[in-house]
């Protein structure tokens, strides 16, 4: 399968058969299946968490307010389980899940009204001793996402943010990163137009490692978040070593990497880390499905494994 036609296809998949077949790469329809997930990655795998409740562009004030309690509920739950409640799993903090957000799931209009919102979650969080990440989503809101995250971060909170290489931005904004403040690099899975970002990965890719460089300079923990193992396996072997106490893999729920994983346990790179998976997990599985969706669209692979599974006698 093409790459380019992956994205048509992947939202000519039915909803129902998107749920079916790409069922692994969401915890579940509440927060107590994500919980279960995150409890079971740590007790059997030593693998941290980061949950996510889907759901972006929201439309009514309903949900809005749905969503904060909704983070509220996550992060009492997280903070108030003793399993959770370990050490040595993360350098520079607990073992405790972190928590992730988008800012368009707590505005109806402008983004500015988000601020409010995520600020208190942001120090609710803070106080329970659970970090927050602000996750970035399409071009839109890069400034406004860097902003908010880097005033939280600079007022004393647990506040994280993340960078998408494949912006030809990116390289400018890696500056306004402050020292100490934890910073997700990915290469994006938004599509942008080719005026303002790379549309070859192994370009995007590079320029995670670059980036990557350039962080530690900074003082800033890196969380180096890609599938690809040659990635990896470069990263800890090229980039990590510099300050290895700054630095974590992270991976997406439903994508089998515990060979790599292992191997990197077994010091065959040079370099050890944790590592954290994103999970997450939806109310509704409307929230789900258009997750899914952008996920296939990203991933040809993914796109071919639904389809191949409608074929007669592939179930």
């Amino acid at each position: 399968m093409c790459v380019e036609s992956a994205p048509m296809l992947a939202h000519l998949v039915p909803g129902p058969l998107v749920r079916v077949f790409a069922r692994p790469y969401v915890a579940g329809e509440s927060l107590d299946e994500a919980l279960r997930v995150a409890r079971r990655l740590i007790d059997d795998q030593m693998i941290l968490t980061t949950l996510d409740l889907l759901g972006e562009e929201v439309r009514e004030a309903d949900e809005v307010r749905s969503n904060i309690e909704m983070y509220r509920r996550t992060i009492d739950a997280v903070a108030d389980d003793s399993r959770f409640q370990r050490s040595g799993y993360r350098p520079w903090g607990s073992a405790l899940p972190s928590v992730s957000l988008k800012p368009s799931a707590f505005t109806v209009e402008a983004m500015e009204d988000a601020t409010g919102p995520i600020t208190e979650l942001a120090e609710y969080a803070d106080q329970r001793g659970v970090a927050l990440t602000i996750d970035m989503e399409d071009r839109r809101y890069t400034d406004y996402t860097i902003d908010l995250a880097v005033d939280l971060y600079q007022r004393g909170l647990d506040v994280g943010t993340v960078l998408q290489t494949r912006l030809y931005r990116t390289p400018k904004d890696l500056a306004r990163i402050p020292e100490g403040m934890r910073l997700r690099l990915v290469i994006g899975i938004y599509p942008e137009p080719a005026d303002v970002a790379m549309q070859d990965k192994r370009e995007m890719k590079e320029a995670m490692l670059t980036a990557a460089d350039q962080l530690l300079d900074q003082g800033v923990k890196v969380e180096f978040a890609t599938h690809d193992e040659r990635y990896l396996e470069r990263f800890l072997r090229e980039v990590a070593p510099k300050a290895p106490d700054r630095c974590e893999l992270q991976l997406l729920l439903g994508v089998p990497r515990m060979t790599f994983i292992e191997r990197m346990r077994n010091n065959a790179f040079g370099t050890m880390l944790p590592v954290r998976l994103y999970v997450p997990f939806a109310d509704n599985w409307d929230d789900a499905t258009a997750y899914l969706r952008r996920r296939m669209a990203e991933s040809p692979s993914m796109v071919w494994l639904v389809l191949r599974n409608l074929l007669p006698g592939r179930r």
